[in-house]
C-alpha cells in the first residue's frame, strides 16, 4: 500500500530528573530511533520544556508533540511554542495535534479552561493547524470530524485506536481515511503506537485488553517475526511509521535496526 520506508518513535514523558531524560533521549538516537515524541497530560512532563531539553543534546533525533490536545492552548500559543521549538531545533520538530483524548477534560478543567463539545474542540483544532506554519503536522483522529480534517490538512495521521483492536478494524477506519483524503492519501504517513511488545506485559494493560496479549498495539514473537508483522501491516495498512513506549525502548531496539529505511 506504501513505499515509505520504516521509521520509529519512542514515546516518553517523565524521568527522574534533568540528567536521566536527556540521557533516554541521546540513548534514542543511538539506538536508531527517528523521534522522540511527549504526551500532553498533566501527569507527564510539559511537552515543549522537554522536547527543548532533549534538542539541545541530540543533533539528528527528531523531536514531536504527542499529542497536543487543542483545547489545553490557544492556537497562536501553540504556534508560537512550535516556531520556537522548531528553530532551536534547527527544523527538527515536528507538531503532534488532537482534539483531546478520552478522560482530557479534567486535565483542562485544572487548567482553568473549557473543553467544550467535540464539535468545538475539533474546530479548535483547525485553528490551531491554520496557525502553524513551517513544521510537519500529525493528527490523531478517530471520528468522522477528526479524520475529514486530517485528511485535508495532515502530514501524518495517527489513529487514535484502542490498543486491542484487530487489524480488521484498524484497516476499516484507514479505508474511510482513504474515502476522505482521495487523492492526498499518498501524501500522508501514517503513524501506529505500541503500548507493548513481547509476553510480559504491565497489569494496567493487562487489566485494559481483558488479559490476553491481543490487538494491534501489542507485538509479540522474536526479533524476526515481529519485523514480519511490521512489514504485513505496512504492506497491507500503509503504517510506515511506528511509535514505542519507552519502557520498551531497549527490547525493540533491534527491530529498529533491521527495519529502519527498508
Amino acid at each position: 500500500m506504501t513505499t515509505r520506508p520504516f521509521r520509529f518513535g519512542v514515546v516518553a514523558g517523565n524521568a527522574p530528573g534533568g540528567e536521566s531524560w536527556t540521557a533516554l533521549a541521546r540513548r534514542a538516537e543511538r539506538l536508531g530511533y527517528a523521534t522522540l515524541l511527549v504526551p500532553d497530560t498533566l501527569g507527564t512532563f510539559a511537552p515543549f520544556p522537554s522536547l527543548a531539553a532533549a534538542a539541545a543534546v541530540t543533533t539528528t533525533l527528531r523531536l514531536g508533540t504527542y499529542v497536543l490536545s487543542a483545547p489545553n492552548r490557544t492556537p497562536g500559543q501553540v504556534a508560537w511554542e512550535a516556531n520556537t521549538l522548531r528553530t532551536l531545533s534547527d527544523g527538527r520538530f515536528e507538531l503532534g495535534l488532537g482534539a483531546g483524548r478520552p478522560g482530557a477534560e479534567a486535565d483542562t478543567s485544572r487548567l482553568g479552561l473549557l473543553h467544550g463539545t467535540p464539535s468545538e474542540r475539533v474546530s479548535r483544532l483547525a485553528e490551531t493547524i491554520d496557525a502553524v506554519e513551517g513544521v510537519p503536522i500529525l493528527v490523531a483522529a478517530a471520528g468522522p470530524r477528526a479524520l475529514r480534517l486530517a485528511a485535508r490538512k495532515a502530514d501524518i495521521v495517527t489513529l487514535a485506536m484502542p490498543v486491542q483492536a484487530s487489524e480488521d478494524q484498524l484497516a476499516a477506519k484507514l479505508d474511510e481515511l482513504y474515502e476522505l483524503a482521495a487523492d492526498r492519501f499518498p501524501q500522508l504517513e501514517i503513524n501506529a503506537n505500541l503500548a507493548a511488545v513481547g509476553e510480559d506485559l504491565p497489569p494496567w494493560l493487562l487489566r485494559q485488553i481483558g488479559g490476553e496479549p491481543r490487538g494491534t498495539g501489542i507485538l509479540t514473537g522474536s526479533v524476526e517475526e515481529m519485523a514480519e508483522t511490521l512489514r504485513k501491516r505496512r504492506d497491507r495498512l500503509g503504517v510506515s511509521y511506528v511509535s514505542i513506549n519507552a519502557d520498551y525502548m531497549e527490547a525493540f531496539a533491534p527491530v529498529v535496526e533491521r527495519l529502519t529505511g527498508t
